[in-house]
């Protein structure tokens, strides 16, 4: 692959990049009540086009051929949405005695309590041959289910902006998540036919709008003299994210290929893509209404901007060797099925 097709596949991350860079020579565009004014653009405005349009995008109409398999989406939801985060809390208690940045910490917390993303795991599952069709449910399901209970979930292990109540804070979460999100899919009744001929670029654009919400986001941080993130601390996070997404693979490869486990080849890599991988379409703009007013919002943001290209990348490292496992595994299955030759006397 030529250095211009790699720059066009990881645009996105090059473009986070690009707008912390922006946002650091010029904070005060993007502050809040500055010439962008995000305190309605983006609160509102943005974050209500990303759920319009993942309404759109969402087809809830194929997820009816992976229903019955509760199981399995009995065991992804509660490791993504339980496990997850119940385990990134006593890990964070051993690490809140170290000098790591506390604030990077907390990040390390929201990223655990967010759903599974609704694109990625989906395309390392189809990548390797899996379970597509159970990878889509559970990414479908638990945005849906992460509406309602990640914020829960934040709220439980970090508390919230002091200068927000409870009530406005799932009001906005209401207004701005869910009433877009049902629209979304209502219109998507009626446009079905032209939204499957013409084939939209939904992700582009939910990226695009990403984009503004993390430049406004760390804005705030370079306009704010008081933040002050050191390299150590970075520097650690990195490497216990790229250990807890490698250990949390490796965990739900045990669990789901152990004797009577139910599962098949095809079942496992669905699940190890869709327990471990985490939504960053979702989680930035979840954070930037529940901690509404926290001057260290960006900084509790970094480990999800870290998380996200750091899934996608060791996810696709992978695929190969999840492949042979997936291929190989299903051949031994298949002769240990097959019917024995009866013995010559």
């Amino acid at each position: 692959m030529g250095l211009p097709e790699r720059l066009r596949k990881e645009w996105f991350i090059l473009g986070i990049a690009l707008v912390i860079a922006v946002a650091r020579l010029e904070p005060a565009v993007g502050v809040k009540g500055g010439p962008l004014k995000p305190e309605i653009t983006i609160t509102y405005i943005a974050v209500s086009a990303i759920f319009f349009n993942s309404g759109l995008s969402l087809k809830t109409e194929e997820l009816t051929s992976a229903l019955m398999h509760v199981k399995l989406h009995l065991f992804v939801q509660i490791f993504t949405l339980v496990f997850f985060p119940a385990a990134i809390w006593l890990f964070l208690q051993l690490l809140s005695i170290t000098p790591i940045n506390q604030w990077l910490l907390k990040g390390l917390q929201t990223v655990g309590c967010m759903p599974p993303p609704v694109s990625s795991a989906v395309i390392l599952t189809k990548a390797v041959g899996g379970n597509e069709a159970a990878a889509i449910f559970n990414s479908a399901f638990g945005s849906f289910l992460g509406i309602v209970i990640t914020p829960l979930l934040l709220l439980l292990f970090l508390g919230s902006s002091s200068s927000v109540p409870f009530t406005s804070i799932f009001s906005q979460l209401f207004m701005t998540v869910v009433v877009p999100l049902i629209i979304g899919q209502i219109v998507r009744r009626y446009i079905k036919d032209w939204l499957e001929r013409k084939k939209p670029p939904f992700g582009t654009i939910s990226s695009c709008v990403l984009l503004m919400i993390i430049y406004t986001t760390f804005c705030d941080t370079f306009a704010n003299p008081n933040i002050d993130l050191d390299k150590f601390s970075l520097i650690i996070v990195v490497f216990i994210i790229f250990s807890v997404q490698m250990s949390f693979m490796f965990l739900t490869f045990l669990f789901s290929t152990r004797n009577n486990s139910g599962f098949t080849p095809a079942d496992t890599v669905a699940i190890i893509f869709c327990s471990t991988h985490k939504s960053l379409t979702l989680g930035i703009p979840m954070l930037k209404i529940v901690f509404a007013g926290y001057e260290h919002l960006s900084l509790i943001s970094v480990p999800l901007l870290i998380y996200h290209p750091a899934q996608i990348l060791l996810g696709s490292l992978l695929v190969p060797t999840i492949k042979s496992w997936m291929v190989s595994r299903q051949k031994a299955l298949k002769l240990t099925r097959q019917p024995k030759a009866p013995v010559k006397v």
